[in-house]
């Protein structure tokens, strides 16, 4: 809201005043009582001073006669009290991002036991496009003896090759992970063992 500036009452033989001089001009960001203008009577010169921060529009220009009590300015909230955006929230966003280094990791249906030779693609739990890091349960498989849970092998972006419900032998291609920084599993982490979620007995399957 904008603060009218009047001429204030100087003297009680005093009824106008001329407006010697703006010490600032229309559009300025001015300070609370930061003098803004010159006035002179025929008996003296005074100084006006701003009564809050803002920005300054000029009503009645240098020179002028006006009465005491009469709007010679206003002064509109804002300006001083505005801030500058600061930018680190770009930066923040641009490091999330995770870069490819150009390298693609398959996965392949491991061997899950002596006996089973395919299994089926159950639920993918991530999409096709999502970034998964190293480890992530991606899928769950199925054979005819057990279900199992899929871990990446890398961290990056999933492209899926096989969908739900496919059937694929063992070493088939289920996915591939275009990797990103953090670069692709080591030989040890990629043919571990599949995690059993449900089984049939007390048979366990080793690799």
């Amino acid at each position: 809201m904008a603060q009218q500036v009047k001429v204030p009452t100087v003297g009680e033989s005093i009824t106008e005043v001329t407006i010697a001089n703006w010490l600032k001009k229309d559009g300025d960001v001015v300070k609370m009582d930061e003098v803004i203008a010159e006035l002179e009577s025929d008996k003296a010169t005074f100084e006006l001073t701003a009564p809050q921060a803002g920005i300054l529009k000029i009503n009645k220009a240098k020179g002028e006669v006006v009465p005491i009590g009469t709007v010679i300015c206003e002064i509109a909230d804002g300006g001083a009290a505005t801030t500058p955006t600061p930018k680190a929230e770009t930066k923040t966003t641009e490091t999330a991002t995770p870069k490819a280094t150009g390298g693609v990791k398959e996965m392949k249906v491991p061997a899950v036991g002596e006996s089973i030779t395919e299994v089926t693609i159950s639920t993918w739990l991530k999409k096709d496009g999502d970034f998964v890091k190293l480890d992530e349960v991606i899928a769950e498989v199925e054979s005819d003896k057990a279900t199992f849970e899929l871990p990446a092998e890398a961290n990056g972006i999933l492209r899926i090759v096989a969908k739900e419900k496919t059937t694929l032998p063992i070493g088939g291609l289920i996915c591939k992970i275009d990797i990103t920084e953090g670069g692709p599993v080591t030989a040890s982490s990629a043919t571990s063992t599949p995690a059993l979620t449900s089984g049939g007995g007390d048979k366990t399957y080793a690799s």
